[in-house]
C-alpha cells in the first residue's frame, strides 16, 4: 500500500493528522498535508484508509 497526497488540493481541516498522527502531520506554512510514511504497514494501513475516507477535500489517495 502506498499513499499520495495531493497538497493542492487540501484544505488543511487536519482529520488526517487527527486520525493516524504516526502517517500526517500539517505543514506550519500553510496547514497543509505533510505525509509522514507513504508505505504503511500493519495497524496502520487501517489507519491510513481511515484517513483517506475522512479526509474532506480528497487530498489522499491510496494505490494497493
Amino acid at each position: 500500500m502506498r499513499i499520495a497526497a495531493d497538497t493542492s488540493v487540501c484544505v488543511g481541516a487536519g482529520m488526517c493528522a487527527l486520525t493516524a498522527p504516526r502517517l500526517f502531520d500539517q505543514s506550519d506554512e500553510q496547514g497543509t498535508v505533510v505525509l509522514l510514511d507513504p508505505e504503511p504497514r500493519g495497524d496502520d494501513g487501517a489507519a491510513a484508509r481511515e484517513a483517506v475516507e475522512r479526509c474532506p477535500s480528497g487530498a489522499l489517495s491510496l494505490a494497493e
